[in-house]
């Protein structure tokens, strides 16, 4: 739970244009997030033009003997990655502590003295000078990752979050894409290749700093913590923080495993090309400009479907999408015939290509579908106060789970599986550890049947939702029409929500099980189990004392008419139980509108009784239904009346 004065920085640091809630594009007219992009846009290209400039010198120019070509790609890659398992938890500790803008400038200054190293490594063609480079760019890399993704909770609302995450995924791979190509244009120029490639990575450096000094402050959020310098003793501590809180680990062990995942299908694509497809070099990279822009695409689409709000129901269909195009792209790959090595044109005149790269495209889509909702989800969750901490533990995680699939892959190749089955075990993978993740943390699954249904069942429309509160304790009251009203809200919501539910729908096939999923407390009438009515209202207030929100239906059952019915007096029982504990939660009044008439609602007469679930397509798919969402009522003003009153205001609205 945020605290007070965590919520106070945070508000402080964001300016009133937080609030203009424009699409994700705007954001680049917004002194608050433009210099951050573009510092991190060059540094990405700046690091992938070096390590590429590299590693295409050390395998076609320089014969060392120490290094043969096919080691190359191997040996930078590993130096690069170092120092994240290394340096991930000082890095997380520094972000917390200083300002993180004065932190991005110093980041910024050392990639320009690496640079200047690096430049005179490539002018003297010097190997060993530049492997050292290569490790002082992933130390460059360690220490902004924690800035990079601490930076933006800071400075962008909850409402923004989604598409500031989806805006910066989509630079880091288009800037991933620029620097390989550049690097590999430069470094092979005849004569001047090497001295291009040096001149190139000082300027980008040089770029990024100066645009850095137009990043806002960014205030640290816990200038009094004391650094712990021993990496390792460090490096535990942040998992253990991490491991604070459920939701957030699992999350990070799902963004380790989209690494993990991406990171098979990156390593393979020169092999892949050569041994599979019988293409050369251009081939190989079509295949990283499609997954590149594929990524991106997936990325910026993240906050249309999203209603810009956090929407983890995301996470569940990326990952539906990642598994059947990576098993699609083995059973598209494993029967082309044997030809020579083609160039682009040849490659592209063949339709059995297009499948391919159709695979490949969609297939890293949803991997940027699944991946941004988590980023947001995590930078929202964690305590301001230790989020960069948080972040420098995913670091530690991404780097081991890569670490682990280039062993894994390099046995499966070792043991004799082709290109195509690696694809297809990692894709069949994928779905087993996507569907062990959303098992152990139920909110992912929920939320994606929320996400579902309030987009192809239903065209649902959300007025005012900027009034559920982004954290705290609430109440939130609503009318009820149907079965799935909960599910309804759950999509309004960028944060969970606890349900106060008449016991009986438990009982509901299907239903039952989400809501129990969703740990919906059961109610029963006071006369009918009262130990049961007492322990319903006390799990309530667990809820509110844990600053979480809970939901009440407060006319205590579905509506038989159509009608808003007398609200009954269980919410006053709630606010009073609260505010005798000095919790003081505001209620939130909502109304769902045009939800009568629908499948899940009770228009059906049968023996005289109005019964839902009836005529399966009574209106047809992508029938309007929305929710109105009213201002918050102090808990001082709350009568059963008054809200009701509210509501039914909201139903006309």
């Amino acid at each position: 739970m945020t605290t007070p004065a965590a919520a106070a920085a945070t508000a402080a640091t964001a300016p009133p244009e937080a609030n203009a809630h424009a699409n994700q594009f705007a954001l680049l007219r917004q002194r608050r997030f433009a210099p951050f992009f573009w510092t991190q846009f060059a540094g990405a290209a700046n690091d992938n033009l070096f390590k590429f400039a590299f590693t295409v010198m050390v395998t076609y120019q320089l014969q060392l003997s120490w290094m043969p070509p096919a080691m190359a790609g191997l040996a930078i890659g590993a130096l690069f990655i170092l120092p994240f398992l290394l340096f991930s938890a000082t890095a997380g500790q520094l972000t917390d502590k200083f300002d993180k803008t004065k932190m991005i400038r110093f980041v910024k200054n050392l990639e320009i003295a690496i640079m200047l190293l690096a430049a005179w490594g490539f002018v003297r063609a010097d190997a060993v000078v530049l492997l050292g480079c290569v490790f002082l760019m992933g130390l460059h890399s360690t220490l902004f990752g924690p800035v990079k993704f601490a930076y933006l909770p800071q400075v962008l609302d909850a409402r923004e979050l989604t598409g500031g995450n989806g805006m910066v995924e989509m630079g880091t791979f288009v800037a991933i894409l620029l620097g390989q190509v550049a690097g590999g244009l430069l470094v092979a120029l005849p004569q001047v290749g090497h001295t291009t490639v040096a001149v190139a990575c000082v300027l980008l450096a040089l770029v990024g700093r100066g645009v850095a000094q137009a990043i806002p402050r960014a205030p640290a959020t816990d200038p009094g913590l004391v650094i712990n310098w021993n990496p390792f003793s460090e490096t535990w501590r942040n998992l253990k923080l991490a491991h604070g809180n459920i939701v957030v680990f699992r999350s990070l062990l799902g963004i380790s495993w989209m690494w993990f995942f991406g990171a098979v299908f990156l390593s393979q694509f020169p092999s892949f090309a050569k041994e599979v497809l019988h293409g050369d070099e251009q081939v190989a990279s079509l295949l990283l400009v499609v997954f590149s822009v594929g990524i991106g695409a997936g990325s910026l689409l993240c906050e249309t479907l999203s209603r810009r709000q956090v929407e983890i129901g995301l996470v569940p269909l990326g990952a539906i999408g990642m598994s059947v195009f990576a098993i699609d792209l083995y059973f598209a790959s494993r029967a082309l015939p044997p030809s020579a090595g083609m160039g682009l044109g040849a490659f592209m005149g063949q339709a059995a290509h297009w499948r391919v790269m159709a695979d490949l495209a969609l297939l890293s889509l949803f991997a940027g579908l699944y991946s941004v909702p988590m980023y947001a989800l995590i930078q929202l969750r964690s305590q301001p106060t230790h989020r960069a901490r948080i972040i420098a533990a995913n670091n530690i995680l991404n780097a081991l789970f890569m670490i682990g699939s280039s062993v894994i892959a390099g046995a499966l190749l070792g043991a004799g599986f082709t290109i195509p089955q690696i694809f297809l075990f990692t894709g069949i993978a994928n779905a087993l550890v996507a569907f062990y993740i959303f098992m152990l943390v139920p909110e992912y699954l929920l939320r994606f049947i929320a996400w579902m249904l309030s987009h192809f069942v239903y065209r649902f429309e959300i007025k005012g939702d900027e009034h559920i509160p982004t954290e705290g304790a609430a109440v939130l009251v609503c009318n009820h029409v149907s079965f799935i009203d909960a599910i309804l809200l759950m999509a309004a919501s960028p944060r969970p929500i606890r349900f106060i539910m008449d016991h009986r729908i438990f009982k509901v096939p299907v239903l039952g099980w989400l809501f129990k999923l969703a740990k919906a407390i059961p109610i029963a009438p006071q006369k009918e189990d009262p130990a049961a009515y007492e322990a319903a209202f006390a799990r309530a207030l667990g809820v509110l004392r844990e600053g979480d929100l809970l939901a009440i239906f407060p006319e205590g059952a579905i509506t038989r008419d159509g009608q808003l019915q007398p609200f009954k007096g269980g919410v006053m029982k709630i606010i009073e139980s609260a505010r005798a504990e000095g919790i003081e939660p505001p209620v939130i009044p909502m109304a769902l509108t045009n939800l009568w008439g629908s499948y899940f609602s009770r228009i059906e007469l049968r023996g005289g009784e109005n019964v839902a679930m009836a005529k399966p397509f009574r209106r047809g798919f992508f029938s309007r239904v929305g929710l109105n969402v009213g201002h918050a009522v102090p808990p001082v003003e709350v009568r059963p009346e008054a809200l009701q009153q509210r509501v039914s205001g909201l139903l006309a609205a």
